[in-house]
């Protein structure tokens, strides 16, 4: 048995594109991770499904794998969190197996259900009731998909959960759904009671709705089955985990009322902490994991994405040599939409195009390069002005994932937001959170601040006084520009489609 016996949790993360895993030690933080790729698969333009048996095969793969990496066995672990993206829409059986491949919250199929849905609601107002508006990851519109082109499948569906909730019961746990995901699924009040009026709008039959737990509470044991098949110890306690969004922000440190975490991933997520329900129709609301705390988010639909479909279009270059070359580029030459993807919050517009103004002959790779850094900035500095239009102030901000590991990114950004930004040395993400959450349930850690000051801080990064005015010029100048060009975007979107 290993030096940590009895003291290990165990946080997995079932993410878009992967399944993390990571074993804590809560002296000793991270003691082993391991990733494994999974499959996207998107059939019809538009859709983003995932294989829970996939997800599955890399956890009973992936356990074992952090077990020998920490010299550690089974009986080692004293608790298991669990946390994914949200809200995936898993139909479930009456023996408690998903009917199909898990349907992904980016899922874009549903647009003529979300409008139907939208018109026999009428006045009803659904962000006073649930904190969000009605949009492709609610969840409602893809059921009445499912019922619609899959009659076969909604028939057997006996209960709907999220990605991590079907793995907890997979692993042993009652069958229930976790906070955030039944906030985002608009089919649940802010107060986590069932919000019948939707299901009602739809005009099919559906299941009951399970009960919504907290973050924390402990759901069950891993069952000999499983753990025959995962490699853990019958009767490990099962801890509810969170959100992949929500828990990478309280990972990172955010507890505090105006703590703010900007994620420079694929796409683009920024959250902050309230103590008071946050209520505005361009963004998001989660709960916090800690109770009586909220995190109000936006999600832009492109971050490091419109990154990656820029090095394509320049035949593979580097992205560290693109920065080489846009850190030699005049700050503001030319101003980008980076609307490549339409956009999310703050402007919920699917029908949006990418934009670049003031080319010339004279341009270069690195001024394009450069604008699109800084219209990423412009968008999370657009998120920036809701919080604080709705009186949330906004104080410590970190920023993370793969995009944070570009300064001169980094960099911009804090010369845009006009505010010191803290990233963090090789931030692990959500696992961390689900295995933190994990000793807070099982009692191995005590207390909710556990977060604050546990990683290690790599860099701050304050703003540089020249840029700050002429980069508001230009924030000001992207405003506009967003305005005046959205006509003419959704005619080409509709000449394209």
């Amino acid at each position: 048995m290993s030096e940590s016996s009895g003291r290990l949790l165990l946080g997995i993360d079932l993410g878009s594109s992967g399944v993390k895993v990571v074993l804590l030690d809560p002296d000793r933080g991270i003691v082993a991770s391991q990733s494994q790729e999974v499959a996207l698969f998107s059939d019809h333009p538009g859709w983003a499904e995932a294989d829970p048996q996939e997800w599955w095969r890399a956890v009973c793969s992936l356990v074992p794998a952090v077990l020998a990496m920490a010299n550690a066995t089974s009986a080692d672990v004293t608790g298991v969190g669990v946390t994914g993206m949200v809200p995936a829409v898993l139909a479930i059986d009456d023996r408690g197996r998903p009917l199909r491949r898990a349907i992904l919250q980016n899922d874009a199929r549903a647009s003529h259900e979300i409008q139907q849905i939208h018109e026999a609601m009428g006045d009803f107002n659904l962000l006073e009731r649930t904190g969000s508006v009605l949009s492709q990851q609610s969840v409602a519109p893809t059921a009445l998909w499912l019922a619609r082109h899959e009659p076969e499948v909604w028939l057997k569906t006996r209960t709907i959960q999220g990605s991590y909730d079907w793995l907890a019961r997979e692993l042993g746990a009652e069958a229930y759904v976790e906070y955030n995901w039944a906030l985002e699924s608009g089919l649940y009040n802010i107060d986590m009671t069932p919000l019948h009026e939707i299901p009602r709008a739809t005009g099919i039959a559906w299941p009951d709705l399970l009960d919504a737990k907290m973050p924390g509470t402990v759901v069950g044991a891993v069952s000999r089955e499983a753990g025959d098949a995962a490699g853990l110890r019958p009767g490990t306690p099962l801890v509810v985990g969170g959100a992949d969004h929500v828990l990478s922000a309280y990972g990172a440190g955010l507890i505090e009322q105006g703590d703010c975490l900007v994620k420079l991933g694929g796409a683009g997520d920024v959250l902050s902490v309230s103590d008071e329900v946050f209520l505005d129709a361009r963004l998001y609301l989660d709960r916090h994991p800690m109770p009586g705390k909220w995190l109000p988010n936006g999600c832009m639909a492109t971050s490091g994405s419109l990154l990656r479909w820029e090095q394509s279009i320049f035949n593979g270059v580097a992205l560290e040599e693109l920065d080489e070359a846009a850190a030699a580029a005049q700050p503001g030459a030319l101003l980008s939409l980076p609307y490549f993807l339409g956009e999310k919050t703050p402007l919920h517009d699917p029908d949006l195009r990418g934009v670049i103004v003031g080319l010339h002959l004279g341009s270069t790779r690195g001024d394009i390069h450069r604008s699109f850094l800084e219209a990423i900035a412009y968008g999370f500095k657009a998120h920036f002005d809701v919080f604080e239009q709705g009186g949330l102030t906004i104080g410590t901000t970190r920023v993370t994932n793969g995009g944070s590991k570009s300064r001169l990114w980094r960099e911009i950004l804090a010369d845009v937001l006009n505010r010191d930004l803290i990233s963090l040395v090789e931030y692990p993400g959500a696992s961390y959170g689900a295995a933190v959450i994990a000793g807070v349930g099982t009692g191995l850690i005590g207390d909710w601040s556990y977060v604050t000051g546990a990683l290690e801080v790599a860099e701050t990064i304050s703003p540089n006084r020249e840029h700050v005015a002429l980069y508001e010029e230009r924030y000001q100048e992207f405003l506009q520009l967003s305005d005046v060009t959205t006509s003419i975007s959704h005619v080409l979107a509709r000449s394209s489609s």
